[in-house]
């Protein structure tokens, strides 16, 4: 349970009936979010917090003392604000070598009318099928119930059928990584309620129902790991993970005009794009810090000098060859995936780099599909500062965290017949319905 405690003296707030702590644990920040639960069922943000992380590369933590104090202050910053302390978290997992499949199990009903226990029977029997292989198992939640071959059936309580089946969404990853999550976190006195696949979050606060149901990739562009995941029928068919982001763009720009890494990331942010323009050769930006700037304006002023200075068209030169360098990749991933024809037509772009300017369309007219920016939404009093694709996966703890989904782990064993069914025949089965759609 994420809970929280309101903290003597501070603010007193009004309606809340739950809390719920997310932790996100970036390769180039670490944030907490603070959310509560109203009487009327409105999630609303309470408070929020963030840090510069030093202590994770590409996703994974190597530096256990650094990142703890991360999420100390982090955490610190999100209780003060809230005016309450937290006791657990969900945090989120971008390494360990993610993986998705969908399991599809039925059990024999001879024709009666489903109750809740016969729905506990076949998601324990569910349970059951989970091969991880050496794994861990990070997710495995019922997504979609069939009745007698028929699908997409989401609440099959009530009804009557000879066999109820459920497709199971599974989740792996490393076991090493995930434990160093888990110890960080303890080692910052906070309890773990869950760790959530970064995919996962980030589709939870930046994709419509529809979307998901349709098929859709959800392309999350981090500082350092590029996530593609790929829903189809309501749920999380697919993931690739390219070790490769916004932060190898940074390095680029730093290695070509001879900058720091934080001078390289300021320029980016400030004046960086992934599509060019006529102005741009007129257009010059300097090199200089401000405190720099300052520095030449109190000794007489600041020359001129194309020493400290470049073009905008320069600069974009020099995000494009690590920026297509890495569509290229995401292109082969997609292939990967399957995610061609009429229903891979859609692409959400989320994450740090995704607020690069010019991006959707640059990608758009590289990828030929359709592409937007995903942003969260389901929050209210959500900061404008976190309301950007940077904090989807954030966000989307804190939602998922709120949505309590059910685990088929914690479903005590049934002994009813199980019918079993190959991940690859129920991702053909899904892709199969979808086209039917168009």
């Amino acid at each position: 349970m994420s809970g929280g405690k309101p903290r003597k003296g501070g603010p007193a707030v009004p309606r809340i009936e739950k809390t719920f702590g997310a932790l996100d644990i970036g390769s180039s920040k670490v944030c907490a979010m603070i959310v509560g639960r109203t009487e009327t069922g409105e999630l609303l943000v309470l408070g929020t917090g963030q840090r510069a992380s030093d202590g994770v590369k590409r996703g994974y933590i190597t530096d256990m003392q650094a990142t703890e104090l991360a999420v100390r202050e982090a955490v610190e910053q999100a209780e003060r604000i809230a005016g309450l302390n937290i006791d657990h978290v969900h945090v989120s997992c971008t390494s360990g070598g993610l993986t998705s499949t969908i399991a599809r199990v039925e059990i024999d009903l001879g024709g009666g009318r489903i109750d809740e226990d016969d729905v506990d029977h076949l998601l324990a029997a569910g349970r059951e099928t989970i091969q991880p292989g050496g794994r861990m198992v990070l997710h495995a939640q019922p997504a979609l119930y069939t009745l007698d071959g028929a699908t997409g059936v989401k609440k099959p309580i009530g009804l009557h059928a000879e066999r109820l089946g459920v497709d199971i969404h599974v989740v792996f990853a490393d076991g090493a990584p995930v434990r160093n999550i888990d110890q960080t976190v303890a080692a910052a006195y906070l309890g773990v309620s869950g760790i959530v696949a970064a995919p996962i979050a980030a589709g939870t606060a930046c994709l419509g129902e529809e979307e998901r149901e349709l098929g859709v990739a959800l392309i999350e562009m981090g500082a350092a790991v590029t996530n593609i995941s790929l829903y189809a029928g309501g749920m999380l068919v697919g993931l690739f993970t390219i070790p490769f982001g916004g932060a190898d763009i940074t390095d680029a720009i730093a290695s070509a005009f001879g900058l720091r890494r934080a001078e390289a990331e300021r320029i980016k942010c400030f004046h960086g794009a992934a599509t060019s323009s006529p102005r741009d050769n007129h257009d010059m930006i300097d090199l200089r810090l401000p405190e720099e700037d300052s520095k030449l304006v109190g000794a007489g002023g600041r020359a001129p000098d194309d020493k400290h200075s470049i073009s905008r068209a320069q600069l974009v030169s020099v995000i494009r060859q690590p920026l297509d360098y890495l569509i290229g990749e995401i292109t082969k991933g997609l292939k990967e995936l399957g995610f061609t024809g009429a229903q891979g037509q859609r692409i959400v772009l989320t994450g740090g780099c995704a607020e690069l300017r010019g991006l959707a369309d640059h990608m758009q007219v590289a990828l030929g599909r359709t592409v937007r920016i995903g942003r969260p939404s389901g929050l209210a009093g959500l900061p404008d500062a976190h309301a950007g694709p940077a904090f989807a996966t954030l966000a989307g703890l804190a939602l998922f965290a709120a949505d309590e989904p059910v685990d088929i782990r914690s479903i005590a064993s049934s002994y009813q017949q199980v019918h079993r069914h190959s991940g690859a025949a129920v991702l053909q089965r899904l892709w199969r319905a979808l086209v039917g759609n168009f």
